[in-house]
């Protein structure tokens, strides 16, 4: 399975990829500190280079999680079928998730710290691609 992380917080990075590795999650771990880095990865990428799993944080400088699924409409055909997109915030605001239910491109909205029992989740969801 492949993983894409995308935080600007370098320590976020580090717990949610010790977490991942730890728990035999992914074969590959792909982060990125920018939202927008990640947007051209993922706009660039072959089919077979998708990642299964994206973990997204929603507060981020220059381009927000908001802002980087609206960018990432364009590309969804190829995403909903083999990719599931989990947002990952310490935001308790209803409406950030009243936000991520109306959107197709998220599966899940996951309040941080990503822990084991959530991990579990995402992988069940994640083999049912």
């Amino acid at each position: 399975m492949h993983t894409v992380l995308i935080d600007d917080d370098s320590t976020s990075i580090f717990l949610m990829k010790l977490l991942l590795e730890r728990e035999n999650f992914s074969e590959t771990i792909t982060a990125f500190q920018s939202a927008q880095e990640a947007l051209e990865y993922l706009q660039n990428a072959l089919p077979d280079q998708l990642p299964h799993v994206i973990l997204l944080d929603l507060n981020m400088p220059v381009m927000n999680g908001w802002q980087f699924l609206d960018a990432l409409r364009p590309e969804a055909p190829e995403l909903l079928g083999n990719c599931r997109i989990y947002i990952l915030t310490s935001s308790l605001a209803h409406t950030d998730r009243a936000r991520a239910e109306q959107n197709p491109l998220v599966t899940r909205l996951i309040h941080k710290p990503l822990d084991r029992k959530q991990l579990d989740g995402i992988r069940e969801d994640a083999r049912a691609l």
